[in-house]
């Protein structure tokens, strides 16, 4: 259980980023998220092409991976394009409601229990995400858009934990975000195409930033959480993401100047209280742990 917790905290902190390096890119919204996809794809492509052949996947797993790389194409496209609209605290905590929607389908759908642990980590985070976003209330139509955008790249991405917590339980960690990652490429390079956003003539540093975003949020954050939908529920892992708001608002703070206030502290305490009683409940309930080892 140590090892999972540490991985995840690295997971945190390496998606807490993204939210900072989008505001730095001077680019429209799809094509950072279409280059981020594009990036992480083709670094994982060498480490696909000299895998070894090993487990094969049927054609309900390969359309669920492509159904999941959809959800995440969506996500990133509704998510990053709130962030044109409102600031990076209340775009990064509507996004973190999505444990609503995990646990609601994951009981539906997955058969996951809804226990008391899990619940009180659901109250508390939603609590904390209300205190993070406390005093950012402009509500201009603009930050309403924005508000929008953020709370339906939400939804989307539950779809996405849903999706790979099913896949995920009997099939291999690379197998199964590379062809993810690329659906989501693939997806988000048709929707910059269809609203004629260009692909070049951005400047270096921009380039550099979405490379970044591809590096570090998306290879290593949501891969780490990808790898944890095999051992957690993931109603457990939407939790756990939402330790991203607080690294989010500390970078914002010291990066991008926005104020972190005692409402944004209070509610960066709550948030780590639920991530913590919600993870007890995989302690608990000795959450398959067997087979770590596997990356």
């Amino acid at each position: 259980m140590g090892r999972l917790l540490f991985l995840l905290l690295i997971g945190i902190g390496s998606v807490s980023t993204a939210s900072i390096f989008i505001k730095l890119c001077d680019a429209p919204s799809l094509i950072i998220a279409a280059y981020r996809m594009i990036f992480a794809s083709l670094l994982l492509t060498p480490f696909v092409a000299f895998q070894k052949r090993g487990q094969g996947m049927g054609t309900i797993r390969l359309k669920g991976c492509l159904l999941s790389g959809l959800f995440l194409g969506l996500h990133f496209a509704l998510w990053i394009g709130s962030f044109k609209y409102t600031s990076v605290a209340s775009s990064v905590v509507l996004a973190a409601t999505n444990p609503i929607f995990v646990g609601i389908g994951g009981w539906l759908f997955l058969k996951e229990k809804l226990n008391l642990n899990l619940i009180l980590g659901f109250l508390f985070t939603l609590l904390g995400s209300g205190f993070v976003s406390l005093g950012d209330t402009a509500m201009s139509q603009e930050a309403l858009l924005g508000d929008g955008l953020a709370l339906l790249g939400a939804v989307s991405y539950s779809g996405y934990l849903l999706m790979g917590r099913r896949i995920r339980k009997g099939q291999d960690l690379l197998s199964y975000i590379f062809p993810v990652y690329c659906t989501a490429g693939i997806l988000l390079v048709l929707f910059s195409l269809l609203f004629q956003k260009p692909f070049g003539g951005y400047s270096s540093s921009t380039y550099l930033f979405m490379f970044l975003i591809a590096l570090i949020p998306q290879l290593i954050g949501h891969t780490t959480f990808n790898w944890a939908l095999k051992y957690l529920p993931a109603s457990v892992v939407a939790i756990t993401s939402l330790g991203e708001p607080i690294g989010s608002a500390i970078l914002a703070y010291f990066i991008l100047d926005e104020g972190l206030t005692l409402w944004k502290t209070i509610g960066g305490v709550l948030i780590l209280a639920g991530i913590v009683i919600a993870l007890r409940r995989a302690a608990q309930e000795k959450v398959s742990t067997k087979g770590l080892e596997e990356g």
